[in-house]
């Protein structure tokens, strides 16, 4: 089967869904979630009423399928930790002790990052000349910012990172004021927002242009989820600004309940994402 026209959806210069039409007379419809989360394309036969769903290989299938048990299990074990060290921190038990229980989810959070990342990077790509997915070869990197997929996981992989110099240096202790906002403020605000910006592009990949809803769509659900829980960071970071002028915290009940609601809410995608497989 041979391709002989096609039609493209998306947001700015990204494209989410293809559609062409094949030489019998079908059509087949790649979308950029579902290729990379199911591995799956939809595939209409010429005169058939109904579409069917055209898997890739076995495996790219297994591969697909592990990464994503990898980043599903990582943020529901990092959200937990966070919202545990949030409750510590807030009920009295002490920030220190807080700081080392964030310090090991930021770790889960970064491995759930990264195989979220690889599950980017590895998705069986569109046959240019038939209705199927192709296999690649494993690759534990690349450089591809001209695909919403890669551009969204790489940002929210990046935002982990950030993190974990937030994380690290709220280990240190005896810092000056102006020091914990540099350390450990600044990385925070940064990562908040790299996880804003990751979760917009996930948005507009899921809804394929403008966002909206897809209440039937469990991927529109993970996405709409974990970027609830992007805007609680955000905000969390925003009351654990330190004044300089009296070197207390803006708010601190809002800095710690934003941490605790946030993480549970990437917990809660975490929990989702583990049915959003091939």
């Amino acid at each position: 089967m041979s391709r002989t026209e096609e039609t493209a959806e998306g947001a700015g210069p990204f494209t989410t869904r293809l559609t062409w039409r094949l030489s019998d007379g079908g059509t087949a419809v790649w979308e950029s979630r579902r290729a990379r989360k199911r591995g799956l394309l939809t595939v209409r036969a010429a005169g058939e009423p109904e579409a069917l769903s055209r898997r890739a290989d076995s495996a790219s299938v297994e591969r697909l399928r592990l990464l994503n048990a990898m980043a599903a299990g990582a943020f529901v074990i990092g959200g937990g930790l966070f919202v545990f060290g949030a409750a510590v921190v807030q009920f009295g038990t002490g920030r220190a002790t807080g700081a080392w229980i964030y310090f090991t989810g930021g770790l889960f959070f970064t491995t759930g990052g990264y195989a979220s990342l690889l599950q980017a990077v590895n998705t069986p790509r569109r046959d240019r000349e038939g209705g199927s997915l192709a296999a690649q070869r494993w690759r534990w990197w690349s450089y591809e910012p001209g695909r919403i997929d890669w551009l969204s996981t790489f940002l929210l992989f990046a935002g982990t990172l950030v993190f974990g110099i937030n994380l690290l240096s709220s280990l240190l202790q005896g810092l000056s004021v102006q020091q914990v906002n540099r350390l450990v403020w600044a990385p925070d605000l940064i990562g908040c927002t790299l996880f804003l910006v990751s979760g917009h592009l996930a948005l507009l990949e899921v809804c394929h242009g403008r966002p909206g809803l897809r209440l039937r769509d469990l991927g529109w659900w993970i996405v709409a989820v974990n970027q609830l829980g992007s805007v609680l960071f955000m905000v969390s970071a925003l009351a654990d600004f330190t004044r300089p002028a009296t070197g207390s915290v803006v708010n601190v009940d809002i800095a710690n309940w934003g941490t605790l609601t946030g993480a549970l809410c990437f917990s809660v995608g975490g929990v989702l994402q583990a049915f959003e497989r091939p």
